[in-house]
């Protein structure tokens, strides 16, 4: 599944699309930009009696599109009862 995704979104978003005008940071960072919108960057999921409430084939993808990105950090924040 990750490289399916993957490759929907480079042909969604190539790579040295003559139309960028951000590069100073690099090829791969105005398509990162971009990607990330797609996808967002924030997640709403429900918890069940203690666990994710997700559909059989749901999952939690964290993606990094630059080529060489850098270390991340998730935050989750449980609201509840």
């Amino acid at each position: 599944m990750r490289h399916d995704l993957s490759s929907i979104f480079d042909r969604l978003v190539p790579e040295n699309a003559p139309y960028y005008l951000h590069t100073e940071e690099g090829l791969d960072d105005m398509p990162a930009h971009a990607k990330s919108v797609i996808v967002g960057s924030s997640l709403t999921i429900p918890i069940t009696n203690g666990s994710l409430n997700l559909g059989t084939w749901q999952g939690v993808y964290l993606c990094e599109f630059r080529n060489y990105g850098g270390s991340r950090k998730i935050i989750a924040t449980i609201i509840g009862e």
